[in-house]
C-alpha cells in the first residue's frame, strides 16, 4: 500500500487516525501496531512473519545482553546471535542470487537462480532492529521489557517501507507517552502534503518523461542529457517525498522522526552530497560500521580500508549488484 494510493489516503489513514484518537492512551500503541501489521500484510501477506521474527530475535537478544551483562562473553554472544539472524535473513532475501551468479562466474557452474522476492522494507527494519541491539550492548539504551511497545517501534507503518531509519533511542520516550499537540499535528499534515506533492506532481511526472525517453528509437546527446537530469530529479523527489510523508505521518501520531534529506543537489562535493542524501543511512554506517572499525583513529592504510568498506556496503545496500558496490566506492 503506497502512501500516495487512494486506498491509503481515503480509507486506511482516516480510519487509523479516528480509531487512534478515540481509544485511551494505554491502547494507542496497540492500535498503531495492529494497523501497522495490517498495512504490511496488505503488501506482503505471510512475509509479515519475517517482521515478527526480526522483532522477537532482537527483543530476546537485547534482554539477554542486559540480563547477563556481568557474565564474560555472554553479551557478545547475544549480539552475535542478533547479527547472525538479521544478516542471514537480509542476505538470503536480498543477495542470494548475487552470490549464486558470483559462484557461477568463478567456478563455471550453472546453478539456477532462486529469484527470491524481496520483502518490502526488509533493509529498513533490519537496520533498525540491529541498531537497537547494538545500542543495548553499548549501554546507550535500556532493553525494552514491553514487547508490544518494542514491536510497535519496529513495525510503525509511516517509516516501515522507505525510512527514514529511526533508532530506538530517538523515539524511546515517545513510545511510552505521547500527548496531542495541535501545532505538531498541523505541521504533520503540511509535511505530508509537501511529500505527497513531490511524489505525485514532480516524481511521477518526471517518471513519465523518462519512460518517453526509454521508448525513443533515436536518442540525441541533448535528449540524453535531459533524461539524465530528469531521472536524477525523479529519484530525489520520489525518495525525499516518501521521507517527508513519513515524517509528517509520524507527527500525526506524536513521533519525531529524523530528517533524511538536506538539499543534496546544492552540495559542492560528492562527500557533501552523501552527507545530505539519505542521512539516516549515512549516520547508521558511521555509528555501527565505521567507528567500531576504528574510524580515522587508525594507521593510514587501515583508515583507507575503513572508508572503502563503508562505501562498498553503502552501495551494496542500495542494490544487489556489483555495479552498486563500484558506484558506492566511486561516489563515496
Amino acid at each position: 500500500m503506497l502512501f500516495s494510493s487512494l486506498s491509503f489516503l481515503y480509507l486506511f489513514l482516516p480510519l487509523v487516525l479516528v480509531v487512534y484518537y478515540l481509544v485511551p492512551g494505554r491502547l494507542k500503541n496497540f492500535i498503531l501496531l495492529a494497523f501497522s501489521l495490517l498495512f504490511y500484510y496488505a503488501g506482503e501477506q505471510k512475509l509479515v512473519l519475517l517482521l515478527l521474527l526480526s522483532a522477537v530475535v532482537d527483543y530476546g537478544c537485547s534482554l539477554g545482553i542486559e540480563r547477563f551483562r556481568s557474565k564474560p562473553g555472554m553479551p557478545r554472544l547475544f549480539l552475535g546471535l542478533s547479527l547472525l539472524v538479521n544478516l542471514s535473513l537480509l542476505g538470503y532475501f536480498k543477495y542470494i542470487d548475487l552470490v549464486i551468479r558470483s559462484v557461477n562466474a568463478i567456478l563455471s557452474t550453472q546453478i539456477d537462480l532462486l529469484k527470491v522476492a524481496l520483502p518490502i522494507g526488509i533493509s529498513f527494519y533490519t537496520f533498525q532492529t540491529m541498531s537497537y541491539t547494538f545500542d543495548v550492548y553499548r549501554g546507550d539504551v535500556k532493553a525494552e521489557r514491553n514487547f508490544l511497545d518494542f514491536f510497535t517501534y519496529v513495525s510503525l507503518f509511516p517509516q516501515l517501507i522507505a525510512g527514514p531509519i529511526v533508532r530506538y533511542k530517538t523515539v524511546a520516550v515517545e513510545l511510552k507517552e505521547r500527548t496531542f499537540d495541535l501545532a505538531a499535528f498541523g505541521s504533520g499534515i503540511s509535511r505530508f502534503c509537501i511529500g505527497l506533492g513531490k511524489k505525485i506532481l514532480i516524481a511521477n511526472t518526471l517518471a513519465g518523461a523518462c519512460k518517453v525517453y526509454g521508448d525513443m528509437a533515436d536518442k540525441t546527446a541533448l535528449i540524453t542529457w535531459v533524461y539524465a537530469i530528469a531521472f536524477s530529479l525523479q529519484i530525489y523527489f520520489d525518495f525525499s517525498g516518501y521521507s517527508d510523508m513519513a515524517i509528517g505521518l509520524g507527527k500525526l501520531f506524536g513521533f519525531s522522526f529524523p530528517e533524511n534529506f538536506h538539499y543534496p543537489y546544492i552540495a559542492k562535493s560528492a562527500t557533501e552530497f552523501w552527507r545530505r542524501w539519505h542521512m539516516t543511512l549515512g549516520v547508521w554506517f558511521r555509528d555501527y560500521v565505521y567507528i567500531p572499525m576504528g574510524g580515522n583513529r587508525v594507521p593510514a592504510l587501515r583508515f583507507v580500508l575503513n572508508i572503502l568498506v563503508v562505501w562498498a556496503l553503502t552501495g551494496l545496500w542500495h542494490g544487489a549488484e556489483y555495479n552498486f558496490v563500484l558506484w558506492g566506492v566511486y561516489y563515496g
